[in-house]
């Protein structure tokens, strides 16, 4: 058994681990709540764009824009999202255990620093590697989405596909990977944009054939589209933050309580150890009154 003193310094350490997870704790909770909120104010935004793209999609011809055009796949390009730090449960491993079952050449645009030192250990091809805030700037990651737009353009790469945790709930995050270019069609593109705005195509039916697009919808076209990219990894950005700081929480909640049981478990064995001294110290003095 060991001594009281030793098992003295460990309650003692893990007293301060337990104080340190629940702080930690807090703080994902804090954070957790207002990526979440983020996540949410996008819906509107993402009900108009369907609007519009409704309304555009019978008066134009698909072939008009880039994005639009199938060619052969012989790069891919995927954008990762991770987290900068760690203690997040198996957030990473889950993005990692995707990104080591993608087959055939493809290059690689990182945001957040474990994302990169995978990629980097990993010998896979990385052409740019990028910091985002908790706080995800609309402007931080719209560089990111033109660098890999321009990457598509040049023909550098052939898909733009994008990697991230899904934020399901609080205790569900989903590694998911999913094309963004070249779009299959305009339909499609609605229906991704109304789903992520929580409608169904019923909800906004009607208001497509009253709006007048100036100078054209060809012209109206080309705009939007680059929009609908930005606007994609934006809000996936935001529910990799939202799935982070939720992993994080539960994370650090764990460990929390792992640590007060493993307290309790420490107070226990000290009292009977300390108990098992004094009856020694009892014993040892009775048999010496014996003795005598």
């Amino acid at each position: 058994m060991a001594s009281t003193r030793d098992i003295r310094r460990r309650i003692k350490s893990v007293k301060n681990t337990r104080q340190i997870t629940k702080a930690m704790e807090l703080v994902a909770a804090s954070k957790m709540k207002k990526a979440q909120q983020a996540a949410l104010a996008g819906r509107p935004y993402a009900e108009l764009m369907a609007r519009m793209l409704a309304a555009l999609a019978d008066r134009v011809e698909e072939t008009q824009h880039p994005f639009l055009v199938r060619r052969e796949v012989k790069t891919r390009g995927i954008v990762l999202v991770t987290t900068d730090k760690g203690l997040a449960g198996p957030l990473n491993a889950n993005l990692f255990k995707m990104v080591l079952e993608i087959k055939g050449p493809a290059k690689y645009v990182v945001m957040g620093r474990k994302g990169t030192q995978f990629i980097a250990r990993t010998q896979r091809d990385l052409l740019a590697d990028f910091s985002i805030s908790d706080r995800v700037g609309f402007a931080e990651v719209k560089v990111v989405a033109e660098f890999m737009v321009q990457q598509y353009l040049e023909g550098v790469v052939d898909t733009v596909e994008i990697l991230w945790p899904r934020f399901k709930n609080t205790l569900v995050q989903e590694a998911t990977l999913m094309p963004l270019l070249p779009l299959t069609s305009v339909k499609d593109v609605i229906a991704d944009l109304r789903s992520d705005a929580g409608h169904s195509a019923p909800a906004i039916k009607g208001v497509e054939s009253q709006m007048i697009f100036e100078p054209d919808a060809g012209v109206v076209l080309q705009a939007l589209l680059p929009l609908y990219v930005n606007r994609e990894i934006y809000q996936h950005v935001l529910d990799a933050k939202a799935s982070e700081h939720s992993a994080r929480m539960v994370a650090m909640k764990t460990a929390k309580d792992n640590a007060t049981k493993l307290l309790g478990d420490l107070t226990l064995e000290y009292n009977k150890a300390r108990q098992a001294a004094i009856t020694q110290e009892i014993l040892e003095i009775a048999a010496a009154q014996f003795a005598a």
